[in-house]
């Protein structure tokens, strides 16, 4: 007889992965995720689930991604490339020749993640093009570029004091964080609903939460994976998503 101990199931934490033209030991092009997020959903006690994006031709079917994120318990939306212009500039608006690596079938499959996910009340963390991905789901817009490479934030690691109370300052159990970050872009119009829980000295959000939202959300610009192995802080975001994705979505209840 097996002497083994039950080990409680692991939210499951829907993780959308990016596409790439190529990686290590593989013949053909490839979808990816950061590892270092996955060990940090996984730290969490959480088991990070790699969510292929399909969305043909920049076309999502709604249902479709209702239906595949029916059975998470939390979603992570991760960083990655720049969100195609079209989806929130004005018609005919010129594309700043800043602008990288668009996928617009990426594109959609994180948009319609972002939009279910929040009307659902599935936990949510949003991290660096996660964070604008949820705020154009919104309505919002972006600055497609900050003003060049002496004001954007790349490789770059700035002190960021969050909103006494806020959902992050809470998760992360201070109201000052160093925050690691890479992105040349940044909010520009807030989306519908959304507050601001975090600016960098610059101006720059850094921060959004929903105070309305339907289940527990966060959304950070900076890459709290880059740091959360060693930093209790950036860590604590994890432990929080995976905590509200245990109490909120537990998978016994759902069968």
């Amino acid at each position: 007889m097996s002497t083994r101990t039950h080990t409680p199931t692991r939210p499951l934490i829907a993780l959308p992965q990016r596409f790439s033209a190529s990686t290590s030991a593989l013949r053909y092009e490839a979808v990816v995720t950061a590892r270092a997020l996955a060990d940090a959903v996984l730290r969490a006690g959480g088991e990070p689930f790699m969510m292929h994006p399909y969305a043909p031709e920049g076309r999502v079917d709604e249902a479709e991604v209702a239906d595949r994120l029916a059975r998470c318990d939390g979603v992570l939306l991760p960083g990655g490339g720049d969100l195609t212009p079209r989806w929130y500039a004005a018609a005919g608006a010129a594309v700043h020749e800043s602008v990288y690596d668009v996928d617009e079938e990426q594109d959609a499959f994180d948009l319609a993640v972002a939009r279910y996910a929040l009307g659902a009340g599935l936990p949510t963390l949003a991290v660096c093009r996660g964070l604008q991905a949820v705020n154009v789901a919104l309505g919002g817009t972006l600055r497609q570029d900050m003003g060049g490479p002496d004001r954007e934030h790349r490789h770059v690691v700035h002190p960021v004091r969050l909103g006494s109370g806020s959902a992050v300052a809470r998760a992360a159990g201070t109201e000052r964080v160093d925050a690691s970050c890479f992105h040349h872009q940044c909010v520009d119009r807030l989306g519908d609903g959304l507050a601001v829980t975090a600016r960098a000295a610059d101006g720059t959000v850094e921060a959004l939460e929903l105070p309305d939202a339907a289940g527990w959300f966060a959304a950070v610009q900076w890459h709290p994976e880059d740091t959360a192995a060693k930093d209790p802080a950036q860590q604590g975001l994890f432990d929080a998503l995976v905590k509200q994705s245990s109490t909120s979505y537990p998978q016994a209840e759902r069968g």
